[in-house]
């Protein structure tokens, strides 16, 4: 127990809750044990006795021996967790026995499993908010899980995981509280909906998915779940559980709201309940603070209380469960979670290192134009400050919301380029955040050579050079004018070439792309031997003319034995066909005439696929997404950087005008493309086969002229 008391003081110590002081130097009880004292008498813990010890002691040694089949094993299994009746929270809580209960838990039938968790029901909080027990109620639970699917089963698991609510539900403040015992309570909260218990998505932690889910990368995992991934879960408990703990705790929700283990318990409630409309309506205001008598009146959000919730939002336990509130909420809930708590105060929550993320998640999940209205009455013309400020996150959510709801675009372009710079600086500042802003004179700035490019910044770039190229020739002037050394820098930098592929895939002009791709001639061979260079030398090849494909091929046939050695080498040699270019170059030159000559029939007639299968819910395709960036960023939060924008236009006339002209020119498209779906089928058997289906080329000839 000497040894437990010391691993538990390690790592843990700005955690676990610690008995408070007086004055006078007599202990007194901290908020959460006077909650638990008030609510049931105190568990005492007694100690092992020998023979106990000496008996789990043998156990162990059996299984470790590897001399036990599997039917013995269950047959033991179930006479130890026999002989453990009435002893479970000290067998469990024990440092050295718990890892031998967890075996036997992880081994035994499902009637013994359900007579043990029974007989610790009513201790079950204790032993879930200890260090060692919380590992032994964890794989309890985890055993559960895998006979769920058994109808047979079924209903001796639901009365089981019933008795266990109900103890839950008497004093769930400090379960909430508890760094162990949170994570059981999750993780039992997973088991009643049916999701899996190690899930991260339901756990609370944010990862890289959700930063690609707001940045248009993916669709929400929670408003998408394909319900057959569920397991067989008990919805009635889950509901009665849920209550109970928002019923018991509601006095004590504004601890829960800033508390790093509370506020990931509520978060997970959240996600589970995603959906269900009518339940987060009444849970939500709840959680915001709201009293019954106002949710009597029928008044979701307490106005008065409004600058507290937004103060909280500064916390990072709160700001985390508000970004969750605002995902899940319906669109009308949403509405008034703006205008009665955020409106007016997104500028002051962006300044802020904790409530700017707050800002990310409601701009992501704006649902209407109109919202995204009145996001862009309060930060659209502070695009200087924010960046300023280093919230680089918050511009690109801005954008992508822009591009997702298809409104606001032109401005978002036109902000983030500045008039007072030189235009060919405009991509390379946002390249280097970091560097450009830190430069005491910024008027002197210039390429910081071997400085690491910016992962916002990348991501921004990407995104931009999504819009339609009337938006965005300011950049397009930028990168076409970048000097050849610092172009192939920014090929070598994952995150740059990211940018440069983005841009090749824009809706540039063909001669503009060709006049990058120059630029990295006699370096083709060099990228192509890096993992992220490559995927750049495919979208030059794509994009150059016939002698810069040529170029390409003869530089990679130079490194076809070493490029042929790495991951992606194989594949790179065979979709620029190495092999044919080597041992008969006339007709691979041939080959690639005639497949340019049919893409360039095919987009006179029809503009390009590419560009429009890019559009709508994504500004950056999955090909050029580097999902380590999401991770590294996620890790380390916003760097300190920012990006000096220029006054905002009011040109609302010359956007009109090109939106008009969009739409022209784009249901023009889809019209010939929605009666001429057998053209782009030859196309691409061309361009797979090198030879054009001759029947259907000719129909395309006919219908062009009709």
């Amino acid at each position: 127990m000497g040894k437990k008391g010391k691993r538990e003081g390690d790592g843990y110590k700005k955690n676990v809750s610690r008995p408070v002081t007086d004055e006078t130097g007599k202990f007194k009880k901290s908020f959460k044990q006077h909650n638990y004292s008030d609510s049931q008498a105190p568990i005492i813990r007694k100690q092992v006795e020998p023979e106990t010890a000496k008996y789990f002691s043998e156990i162990a040694n059996l299984f470790e021996s590897q001399g036990v089949d599997v039917d013995e094993r269950s047959v033991i299994c179930g006479n130890a967790l026999e002989e453990a009746r009435g002893k479970e929270l000290e067998l469990a809580t024990d440092y050295i026995i718990s890892n031998t209960l967890e075996s036997l838990l992880d081994g035994c039938n499902v009637d013994n499993l359900c007579s043990f968790l029974r007989g610790c029901a009513n201790v079950f909080p204790a032993i879930a908010m200890d260090r060692s027990g919380s590992h032994v109620a964890e794989t309890a639970l985890k055993s559960l899980a895998r006979h769920v699917q058994d109808s047979e089963a079924y209903t001796i698991i639901e009365e089981t995981l019933e008795m266990i609510c109900k103890v839950i539900v008497v004093n769930p403040v400090d379960l909430m509280c508890n760094c162990y015992g949170s994570h059981v309570l999750r993780s039992f909260l997973c088991l009643c909906k049916g999701v899996p218990l190690d899930s991260s998505e339901f756990h609370g932690t944010k990862g890289s998915k959700v930063l690609a889910e707001r940045l248009n990368f993916k669709v929400s995992h929670l408003h998408e779940i394909d319900s057959q991934q569920f397991q067989q879960g008990f919805p009635n408990l889950l509901k009665f559980l849920v209550s109970g703990m928002v019923n018991c705790t509601r006095e004590d929700m504004k601890t829960l709201q800033v508390d790093q283990y509370g506020s990931l318990v509520l978060q997970t409630t959240l996600k589970l309940l995603a959906g269900d409309d009518q339940e987060l309506l009444q849970i939500i205001p709840v959680i915001l603070g709201c009293n019954k008598q106002n949710l009597v009146e029928g008044k979701l959000i307490d106005t008065t209380i409004a600058g507290e919730i937004v103060e909280a939002m500064k916390e990072t336990a709160f700001s985390h469960l508000m970004e969750v509130i605002l995902e899940v909420a319906s669109e009308s809930l949403y509405n008034v979670m703006f205008t009665k708590l955020l409106k007016n105060s997104l500028f002051e929550l962006s300044s802020d290192p904790c409530g700017n993320f707050v800002v990310q998640a409601l701009i992501a999940h704006a649902r209407t134009k109109d919202q995204m209205e009145m996001i862009w009455e309060e930060l659209g013309l502070k695009f200087a400050d924010i960046l300023g400020m280093g919230r680089s996150g918050i511009i690109a959510s801005l954008i992508a919301a822009c591009q997702r709801l298809q409104t606001h675009e032109y401005k978002c372009c036109e902000a983030l380029a500045s008039k007072n710079e030189a235009s060919k600086l405009i991509v390379p500042r946002i390249l280097f955040l970091d560097s450009y802003f830190s430069y005491y004179d910024k008027s002197c700035w210039n390429w910081p050579a071997g400085a690491k490019m910016h992962v916002m910044g990348s991501l921004i770039l990407q995104a931009i050079f999504k819009f339609q190229s009337e938006w965005i020739q300011p950049y397009i002037l930028s990168i076409t004018s970048m000097e050849a050394e610092h172009v192939l820098e920014a090929a070598k930098d994952a995150r740059g070439a990211r940018v440069i592929e983005a841009f090749l895939a824009s809706d540039a002009s063909t001669k503009q792309k060709r006049r990058l791709v120059v630029k990295l001639r006699g370096h083709f061979g060099e990228l192509a031997m890096q993992l992220s260079g490559s995927f750049t030398v495919e979208r030059c090849f794509s994009a150059g003319s016939l002698s810069q494909k040529e170029a390409i091929a003869s530089e990679l046939l130079a490194v076809r034995t070493e490029l042929s050695k790495t991951k992606q080498g194989p594949h790179l040699l065979r979709k620029l066909d190495i092999d044919r270019y080597s041992t008969k170059p006339d007709q691979w030159r041939s080959k690639q005439a005639s497949k340019e000559s049919t893409y360039n029939e095919f987009y006179a007639a029809f503009g390009s696929t590419e560009y429009k299968s890019t559009k709508g819910n994504k500004f950056c395709s999955d090909a050029s997404m580097d999902t380590s960036e999401l991770e590294e960023l996620n890790a380390k939060g916003e760097r300190a950087s920012s990006l000096t924008s220029m006054p905002m236009l009011d040109d609302t006339s010359a956007e009109k005008k090109m939106k008009k002209k969009k739409r022209e020119r784009e249901a023009a498209s889809e019209d010939a493309v929605s009666s001429n779906k057998g053209i782009e089928n030859a196309v691409k058997n061309f361009l797979s086969s090198g030879k054009p289906d001759n029947k259907r080329h000719k129909a395309s000839k006919q219908r062009l002229k009709i």
